[in-house]
């Protein structure tokens, strides 16, 4: 009988399936699943250290580059204003030599002949004076208005006298002997003036 009950035993064993015994690696100890959220909660804190490093530093270089754009745009404009000026100081360093033929020019078309030979040749004098003038304004230069009534001002006029006038009140211009020019803002030649006291 001992026989017959070994081998019923071994035919339960064959006839029914196998339970499966769990191995270490699909069923988590204990002390496995206390962990993973322990680890999980690191890896996380990790994660984040990182990304907020990552985006202090990328913070820190959008500053440093728009820092920079910023100190290039002011350099360029500097440059581009330097270049204007450096500009302006040749072209003024040149117009006050052609001024003074423009003042030549004035003063022999002050006294200008009326009629015969002479007038064509004062028409000829003042197309030549009127080129030069429309030259010098293309470049940006211009007269300072100046005439008989107009309020003296030290900026743009130079008086050589100052004396007494009976039609003009006093700090006025009596008459412009030379006139004065600009190149931009910048007083490139000042009128000479007689100013009434």
């Amino acid at each position: 009988m001992t026989k017959k009950k070994h081998t019923e035993q071994e035919q339960e064993q064959t006839a029914s399936p196998k339970e499966e015994i769990p191995t270490p690696e699909t069923t988590p100890s204990e002390s496995q699943k206390a962990e993973t959220p322990e680890v999980e909660k690191n890896e996380t804190a990790d994660l984040q250290a990182e990304l907020d490093a990552a985006r202090a530093q990328m913070q820190e270089y959008l500053d440093g580059w728009q820092r920079e754009r910023a100190a290039f745009a002011n350099y360029r404009r500097r440059v581009e204003e330097q270049q204007e000026q450096t500009r302006r100081d040749i072209t003024a360093s040149i117009a006050r030599r052609y001024l003074e033929v423009l003042d030549d020019l004035e003063l022999a078309l002050k006294n200008k002949p009326t009629e015969g030979e002479g007038a064509a040749w004062a028409e000829g004098i003042e197309l030549i004076y009127r080129k030069m003038l429309a030259i010098l304004e293309a470049e940006g230069i211009r007269p300072i208005e100046a005439g008989p009534g107009t309020p003296f001002d030290p900026r743009f006029h130079e008086a050589i006298s100052h004396e007494p006038h009976d039609e003009h009140g006093s700090e006025e211009i009596i008459e412009v002997l030379r006139r004065g020019y600009m190149i931009g803002d910048q007083v490139l030649r000042p009128a000479l003036v007689r100013v009434a006291q």
